[in-house]
């Protein structure tokens, strides 16, 4: 493992400790579902510090220190907490180190974790900051494809928030180790970030840009939806352009390939019609799930366990 220390990117990992979390998770699911226990992290303390709003990645972390036989203590509203009275990421870092064993951190600024990571000894993950990374997402996104469709020569549509959306930057690079061939689905407002595609071409990945999710439905192994962000928009206007351009429903899944899967980071508004839930093809909900596993595999990996 070339991983020591923190995850702050996913390009902080090579392919084989991609592998290694994947492979260490999958024998960790039935430890995750609760239907055998481990106590490999008891006595171990995980604090989550979340400056922004999370559901799945903050209770996916608590319940991976849980079924592990550890504890994890919370931050809680930062309007209740020192933050507000203008205490310093630094400060809180210096002061939360003291009483855990490993911190994860999300932060509305780009950079906050890499910086945050400069103040301490423990292990610090990043569960998102700003516009820019989020491994452990991308770690679960990897896993969820290799466990329901494929992994190794996937072919991806990832439609939706392509400028600002963390989940598909992170996803990009490490879908660059698996000889992916990606399609980018976006209003051209939205679409990813040429300093990304430019990343991409110089790696030798393929890739192709489309405003049409019809376009490319039938001929992908996974489509990778995302949610339209508001709050990532200074100009509500800007964002009521764009507010609802796409939206799947099941009669648009005829024609797809026998193992395709539609994957979400969550949480979705509209993008994704109910009704396919229903269909064999919706897997956001397993892949919410995966994030336990994954984490469980990642904080074992981290604290040398």
């Amino acid at each position: 493992m070339t991983l020591k220390k923190d995850l702050i990117s996913i390009k902080h990992l090579c392919k084989a400790d991609v592998e290694h979390i994947l492979k260490r998770a999958e024998s960790l699911e039935d430890v995750a579902r609760g239907e055998r226990s481990l106590d490999l992290l008891s006595g171990y303390i995980l604090a989550t510090l979340f400056y922004e709003p999370s559901t799945r990645t903050r209770l996916s972390f608590e319940t991976a220190m849980k079924r592990l036989g550890g504890t994890t203590i919370d931050l809680g509203s930062i309007d209740i907490s020192s933050v507000s009275k203008g205490e310093t990421l630094a400060d809180t870092i210096r002061v939360v180190e003291g009483y855990a064993d490993c911190i994860v951190l999300r932060h509305p600024k780009e950079g906050a974790a890499a910086m945050a990571a400069e103040f301490t000894s423990k292990p610090l993950i990043n569960a998102g900051d700003g516009a820019a990374h989020h491994p452990t997402q991308t770690l679960l996104d990897l896993y969820t494809m290799k466990r329901e469709s494929k992994l190794e020569g996937v072919k991806i549509a990832l439609a939706g928030d392509l400028k600002y959306g963390r989940t598909v930057h992170s996803l990009v690079f490490a879908l660059s180790m698996f000889n992916a061939k990606i399609s980018f689905v976006s209003p051209p407002q939205l679409a990813m970030p040429d300093g990304i595609k430019n990343d991409l071409t110089a790696m030798g990945i393929e890739f192709e840009e489309t405003e049409y999710i019809e376009d490319v439905i039938d001929d992908i192994d996974v489509l990778y939806m995302t949610r339209i962000q508001k709050e990532r928009f200074a100009d509500i206007n800007e964002y009521n352009k764009v507010a609802g351009a796409y939206r799947i429903e099941a009669k648009y899944l005829t024609g797809v390939r026998d193992n395709f899967i539609i994957m979400h980071p969550l949480p979705r508004i509209n993008e994704i019609d109910p009704d396919v839930d229903d269909t064999p093809y919706a897997k956001y909900f397993e892949q919410s799930f995966y994030g336990v596993p994954v984490r469980m595999a990642l904080l074992l990996t981290l604290l040398g366990k």
